[in-house]
């Protein structure tokens, strides 16, 4: 039997849609295509059952191309259908493109592999299967436990509705489980006896709320009750659980505000007479990209940007983009608008009336803009040179996490934008491996802006009495 594709080992991860650290034939699919393709495979790395490593060639450089491949809960949907599908709300769904980008960098890796082996040069790419992105930090477990030591460098992309080099900060964070405990009673016959849980727990959030006001500008934390303690109204509830997500631009600062939310989860317990355990769950350092390695990717991305579309793909975007309200749209205009300088107004107008967009955002390697989201790639970028890309697989303004972004997964914009991810990924890495001034110039960049790497996962993942 042949290898498959890479577009059918794409669509394969669309149709398992694993949440995670449940990945197991979303890996093993990409896993298979490695080794058939000559890499040396290992599974189970960095104490993740569902990570893995691919490995091709010897010495250095070693160049890591990461990739993923887990699904987001609750956001399954019909592919190619134009309006949102009833009695999926249960079903998982990639409504990250994860399913392109784990089969995209793997193509990558292949285009490296098979330009060392033919051309018998020296040097290593290793593809990282990396679980677990949507709300597990896989990458920062990975780098806890070793996973990527012996690296020197990092190249990923990211599925989105357009193209340019991924040159934003993100932001730290940390995620918490505050479980309440109290003591369930009658709550009409004897009030009195029962202290309530879920009490604790919505006085912790008008806690956090007030505590808004009161922290930078560019902090952020969510949350989401997790255990209501029942669904009877006549119960003082026993128990009931919280999951906080906090962010902020540096690490430090995340520490900072968490405390005070433990400190808020400490004064809810006291109002009720409840006690209050906390269960670290995850968290990632900010990104930092390497400059150089992101000028080289430019470069790249506008060597192979002639993509090709038909008539019926043209058409199908169209429909999608039909779907998307006028902010949905321009949502990302505003971060556009300053990396593209002088450009804005054509590449505006081409966002406005266009279908696919065919073009680059601009790169500018002083650019500086803070995206409000996170990555575990931040704890990657904190260890060793990393830089990153995007390109379109989506139509125009299709928001990620949505169920536009689910439909339209497997069709052949999707796939045209992955490979076209993998072409610019395995060009870089290979520019990087022909020419050690350039290698050189990256790890001058790295190492004069190093910052000692802290780990996130300073808190053991169990209970921790508040």
């Amino acid at each position: 039997m042949s290898k498959k594709t890479i577009e059918e080992v794409a669509k394969n991860i669309w149709e398992y849609a694993e949440i995670r650290f449940k990945e197991f034939k979303s890996a093993e699919e990409l896993a298979k295509y490695a080794r058939e393709a000559g890499f040396q495979v290992e599974m189970g790395i960095g104490g993740l059952e569902t990570a893995f490593k691919a490995t091709y060639g010897e010495g250095h450089p070693v160049i890591a191309i990461l990739g993923e491949y887990d699904a987001l809960q609750g956001l399954s949907q019909a592919e190619d259908v134009t309006h949102k599908e009833k009695g999926k709300q249960e079903i998982n769904g990639h409504g990250c493109g994860h399913h392109l980008l784990g089969a995209g960098a793997l193509y990558g890796a292949e285009i490296v592999k098979n330009y060392l082996e033919e051309n018998k040069l020296k040097g290593t790419v290793v593809f990282y299967g990396c679980p677990a992105e949507e709300g597990g930090s896989g990458k920062t477990w990975m780098m806890k436990n070793g996973a990527f030591e012996g690296v020197d460098l990092a190249l990923t992309w990211h599925p989105f509705p357009y193209n340019g080099v991924f040159s934003l900060a993100t932001l730290a964070n940390y995620q918490a489980y505050f479980r309440f405990e109290g003591r369930g009673s009658h709550a009409a016959a004897s009030p009195q006896l029962g202290r309530s849980a879920l009490d604790a727990v919505e006085l912790m959030n008008v806690g956090a709320n007030y505590l808004r006001e009161h922290v930078i500008q560019e902090a952020r934390f969510h949350y989401a009750v997790t255990n209501t303690g029942g669904i009877s109204p006549n119960v003082v509830q026993p128990d009931a659980e919280v999951l906080y997500l906090v962010r902020a631009p540096k690490l430090n600062q995340v520490e900072e505000i968490f405390q005070r939310i433990c400190n808020i989860a400490r004064g809810a317990a006291l109002m009720t007479e409840t006690k209050v355990k906390m269960v670290f769950d995850r968290g990632t350092n900010e990104y930092k990209g390497n400059k150089e390695i992101e000028k080289v990717m430019f470069k790249n991305l506008k060597k192979f940007e002639n993509i090709e579309y038909t008539e019926e793909e043209l058409a199908y975007a169209k429909k999608f983009k039909d779907t998307l309200t006028e902010k949905e749209i321009t949502s990302e205009f505003g971060w556009i608008e300053k990396a593209s300088g002088k450009e804005w107004k054509q590449i505006k107008d081409m966002m406005l009336n266009d279908y696919v967009f065919r073009g680059n955002i601009p790169y500018d390697e002083n650019f500086n803009y803070l995206l409000s989201g996170s990555t575990d790639v931040g704890d990657v970028s904190k260890k060793m040179p990393t830089g990153q890309i995007f390109t379109a697989c989506y139509a125009l303004g299709t928001p990620s996490h949505s169920w536009q972004m689910v439909a339209q997964g497997k069709n052949g914009i999707a796939m045209k934008g992955m490979k076209y991810a993998g072409q610019v990924l395995g060009q870089t890495a290979i520019d990087i491996l022909e020419d050690p001034a350039l290698y050189e110039k990256i790890k001058k960049e790295f190492d004069e802006n190093y910052e000692e790497y802290v780990s996130p996962l300073k808190y053991d993942k169990v209970p921790i009495e508040l």
